[in-house]
């Protein structure tokens, strides 16, 4: 691995657009609601008497929603700009958030604000954040992404500490509210001042040099790459589409169930709570492990490296009175694969597609991603009511895990100069 520095030095014009995805990312649709609703999830049951199924429900109409949502964000990001739709995405976020607070024992008004929530807050997704830095970033490209995605797991990690501390000091209302603020209060003043397409005027001297610099390493900031009608008919999309769904099934089942997990292995709340943080932080580490290590190694083997681990993580959390460091272990397991997943479906759209239309490209991919993360938790928790044991859903992850990271093995060579003479 040589060390050029002229390849860090994209991080000279670039930093701002990574500060404010980092925090857009962390603070936005992705990790908020899917990592705190296992905190809500006990004063729900206890207030209106819904089981952890119906509550976990609550991401199927999410995801649905997001299907449709993630795609138009792209469209909308690629036709208008990130920058638009990212801020007024995180205004509606933060509104998305707060309606929960209003909730009054009507499970299907329950599914309804679940649903909103995905209509109004797609444009934080890191469909936008990452098709920015995919332009700012070509050497460096891995690392960037990595950096900025770690907000998923800063995000879930804070998240659910913060989420559990409003509960106990102020109920699950105003534990509502504040977790909706969050994004107005540090996100979007960030954003604000920091997050720019590489072709905003207002941000044209720092364009300016990235261009030089590119000159210089035989990079380009043009929107180079397929189309994404070109890419309906290339069978790494259709792959892509067959291994990540299963894999954000696999992956996203066990994540917002954690709590009542570990309290069907004998854990108090505190205890559950606190291992389920680990989560957080590994896929922090997961982030930044994968992200510097793209830009050196070919994708698919780093991801069917470590993404293939939390097939072990299953397996420890079927078993029978686990210990609380075997825990830590299966989470921190599962929670890098959650890391790498994210990094790996936005450098794979780039670096197999380009970045002419990336956003629709990795849009279409994540509503399949988005299916299967939201469907994944429902299915836990129904098994979880109906058998008193997660066991069952937690073998058919192991087996997901398995075959989908093999599968990534298929994807071929990057196809770099192709792409670029695709201006």
């Amino acid at each position: 691995m040589a060390f050029d520095t002229s390849q860090f030095r994209e991080f000279r014009y670039g930093w701002p657009v990574v500060l404010a995805s980092t925090f857009g990312i962390s603070l936005g649709m992705s990790p908020l609601p899917f990592y705190t609703i296992g905190v809500f999830a006990k004063p729900l049951a206890e207030e209106f008497g819904w089981g952890i199924d119906q509550i976990m429900f609550g991401l199927v109409p999410f995801c649905v929603v997001t299907v449709i949502s993630a795609p138009m964000a792209g469209y909308l990001s690629d036709r208008y700009g990130v920058r638009k739709v990212a801020l007024i995405s995180m205004l509606t976020f933060a509104l998305g958030m707060m309606l929960f607070s209003l909730n009054n024992g009507s499970h299907t008004l329950y599914l309804f604000l679940w649903g909103l929530l995905s209509a109004l807050s797609a444009g934080t997704l890191p469909i936008t954040f990452t098709k920015a830095i995919s332009r700012w970033f070509h050497e460096k490209r891995g690392l960037a992404l990595g950096i900025a995605l770690v907000g998923t797991g800063i995000g879930g990690a804070v998240a659910k500490l913060i989420a559990e501390e409003l509960i106990n000091a102020y109920g699950w209302r105003m534990a509502y509210v504040g977790i909706g603020f969050l994004p107005l209060i540090v996100a979007l003043p960030i954003a604000l001042f920091a997050f720019h397409d590489v072709d905003d005027p207002k941000v044209a001297q720092r364009a300016q040099g990235l261009t030089a610099l590119n000159q210089e390493t035989g990079n380009t900031i043009q929107q180079y790459g397929f189309t994404f009608t070109q890419a309906l008919r290339d069978w790494r999309l259709w792959l892509l589409g067959a291994i990540f769904l299963p894999l954000s099934f696999a992956i996203g089942g066990p994540i917002p169930n954690l709590e009542t997990m570990m309290g069907s292995k004998g854990f108090d709340r505190g205890d559950a709570v606190l291992l389920a943080s680990f989560l957080g932080y590994s896929v922090y580490a997961g982030r930044l492990i994968a992200g510097y290590l793209l830009d050196f190694i070919w994708a698919p083997a780093i991801a069917c490296a470590l993404m293939i681990m939390p097939a072990i993580s299953m397996l420890m959390f079927a078993g029978a009175d686990p210990s609380y460091s075997q825990m830590v272990i299966a989470i921190v397991l599962l929670g890098v694969a959650a890391g790498v997943e994210y990094d790996l479906l936005a450098y794979l759209v780039s670096r197999y597609f380009g970045v002419r239309s990336y956003a629709r490209i990795y849009g279409a991919l994540y509503a399949l991603f988005g299916l299967g993360a939201g469907f994944g938790p429902a299915a836990f928790g129904a098994v979880y009511s109906n058998t008193g044991s997660y066991d069952q859903a937690l073998y058919y992850s192991m087996w997901g895990f398995i075959i989908c990271s093999l599968a990534l093995l298929l994807l071929g060579r990057y196809r770099d100069e192709q792409l670029k003479a695709m201006v």
